[in-house]
């Protein structure tokens, strides 16, 4: 969200680490009682774990606030001290939190604290050398959260404060500043705001209800989705939303992303019928290429298919409409030659480019290679030579098509390398939006052979992609780009025709019957507001044109149109309106 001065990012991260300990200082010198768990620096700002008997107010940071300034105007200085486990324990034996941290520290690990005044924390640093090179003025305390202890929900829930700070007074200024402009663009106000979504308690976190507009939106995506895809030589599918654990077992599924699924009886109970909702589509589209033999001539198989997935996403990761455990994807697999793989996964980018780009995301996505970790090789399937192969040639296809991409360690499927094409929210939270990945090891373990033109049996390679990603993560992005405007061939309602007098109405059915025909969505605002309030209303609720009819436009059969943006497009024939709402919606334009 914001641009620093920071003279490089490891000062940066120092700098706030440094921050996090004055926070903590301040919290112990209010809350005597509190007890510390764990407080890094992170991608923007820092934040500290703390357990406390009663919950944290925004008064309540205002007042750690005001002692961290305090803190910082004391100078103090911060020295680093290394102490025997024995004595470790010692120093931090009123802290729970950090005698678990240090029993769980190897034997031969170097136990370092840093000291600062009357408080000292068990930390690896670095740190600054005097809490006076913090700027006091700079500081601010975003928010307290809840954060299980260690990120596992069966620990005890603490409270987790969030804090941002800067070396100039005016740049925490620009960033507030920012902050609160992306809190305007938020789906998750946006979108409950004009409709799209809602959420009810009694039917559980990540599990959005979609409005009528929201629905609207998604189900044009769909269509739009599957129309091209069509187009591009992909074989629809429908597969079932759960399989047994059998299914799972075969892929690899069961033993690499069993935590992540929600399961439908006993998993250990192997007497007993167990049954999963899928997280992913592959191990059943697979089925169809399976049901009959198959030879070089049938490859590429493009299989595609608009999938309802299940995941079962920790409830502190979930967030509107941007993680949730149900959602629905453009899911797509391609079974092909070895020979084939370059030009496929080329064929598979250029198409999520396409979609990104009309949608008007793509300008905003970044791209990373994830790779599997070798030192943690329990967690994926194939042995390091199958993994090179494939690293290898997807790093050569990337090159070849010029992809600029950073590299993620740890980030692969456990079958395979990806292409993650990356998006970042308005509070620069980054998810992936579209994967494409490469997989040499899934069809052995389904058997999924073909007769090559030699007459031998052959194992194919795999694809699995995404064109346009999460339907519901798609439209959140939509929503916070475009502020809730959407562009007009996407927008739920199109147009609202506005009658000035109560002798409009009849005029105003026949123009919304005329461009219902012709395929717009289009309403009739028949309140007795006034014009002012009518357009008002609409252009709240992001309509991207305004009919307005008055006395004149019915003696000379016109209309006359209002774009939200505030251009006026003056009165002309109806006919001349849907030649200008029929350009922008046929090209897909952004306004």
């Amino acid at each position: 969200m914001s641009e620093y001065t920071f003279e490089n990012e490891e000062f940066r991260q120092t700098y706030w680490h440094t921050c996090s300990h004055i926070m903590a200082q301040a919290i112990k010198r209010k809350y005597p009682e509190v007890k510390l768990a764990i407080g890094p620096s992170i991608a923007e700002g820092w934040y500290y774990d703390v357990d406390l008997d009663f919950s944290l107010t925004p008064e309540h940071l205002e007042e750690i606030e005001a002692e961290m300034r305090a803190i910082c105007k004391e100078k103090l200085k911060i020295q680093r001290e290394v102490h025997s486990r024995e004595e470790a324990l010692e120093i931090m034996a009123s802290e729970p939190y950090k005698i678990e941290l240090i029993n769980d520290l190897p034997a031969d690990a170097e136990i370092s604290f840093y000291r600062q005044g009357e408080f000292v924390d068990l930390c690896a640093g670095p740190h600054l050398d005097s809490t006076g090179r913090v700027k006091g003025n700079a500081i601010k305390l975003l928010s307290a959260t809840g954060a299980y202890w260690r990120g596992d929900e069966k620990n005890k829930m603490l409270q987790r404060i969030y804090g941002i700070s800067f070396q100039k007074k005016d740049e925490l200024d620009a960033f507030l500043l920012a902050r609160e402009e992306a809190r305007k663009r938020d789906h998750n106000k946006l979108g409950r705001e004009l409709g799209y979504f809602t959420t009810v308690d009694s039917i559980g976190q990540g599990l959005p209800i979609l409005m009528p507009k929201g629905a609207r939106v998604i189900q044009l995506l769909q269509r739009w989705v599957e129309d091209v895809e069509q187009d591009h030589g992909y074989l629809l599918t429908k597969t079932p939303l759960m399989a047994k654990r059998d299914l799972y077992k075969i892929s690899g599924h069961w033993d690499h992303y069993r935590d992540g699924m929600f399961i439908l009886g006993d998993p250990d109970d192997e007497e007993k019928e167990c049954l999963a909702m899928r997280p992913m589509t592959c191990p059943f589209q697979y089925q169809v290429y399976l049901n009959q033999a198959r030879s070089y001539r049938d490859l590429p198989m493009r299989l595609g298919e608009t999938s309802t997935l299940f995941r079962n996403e920790e409830s502190g990761e979930m967030h509107g409409l941007i993680r949730v455990r149900q959602f629905t994807i453009s899911e797509g697999h391609l079974v092909l030659r070895p020979d084939q793989l370059e030009e496929e996964f080329s064929e598979c980018l250029s198409l999520c480019k396409y979609f990104l780009g009309t949608v008007g995301m793509l300008e905003d996505c970044t791209f990373r290679f994830s790779q599997w970790d070798p030192q943690n090789t329990k967690k994926y399937e194939g042995t390091p030579e199958q993994w090179k192969i494939a690293q290898d040639t997807m790093a050569k296809i990337l090159k070849d098509l010029d992809v600029e991409y950073e590299i993620g360690i740890d980030e692969a499927a456990f079958y395979g390398p990806k292409l993650d094409v990356q998006y970042k929210n308005v509070f620069g939270k980054e998810d992936t939006i579209v994967t494409i990945q490469i997989d040499m090891l899934l069809a052995e373990k389904f058997g999924m052979y073909y007769t090559d033109s030699d007459g031998q049996k052959k194992l194919p390679y795999i694809i699995h992609r995404t064109s346009l990603g999460c339907y519901e993560r798609t439209l959140a992005y939509l929503l916070e780009k475009y502020a809730g405007a959407l562009p007009t061939w996407m927008a739920p309602e199109q147009v609202r025709v506005l009658p000035i007098t109560d002798r409009a109405f009849e005029y105003a059915q026949e123009v919304k019957n005329s461009l219902a025909k012709a395929g717009y969505r289009v309403t009739v605002d028949e309140s007795q507001n006034t014009l002012r309030y009518k357009i008002r209303n609409a252009q709240m609720e992001k309509i991207p044109y305004m009919v307005i009819l008055g006395d004149k436009d019915m003696e000379n059969g016109t209309v006359s149109v209002r774009h939200r943006s505030g251009e006026d497009l003056g009165a002309i024939t109806l006919d001349e309106f849907k030649a200008v709402i029929g350009k922008v919606v046929s090209e897909k334009m952004k306004k």
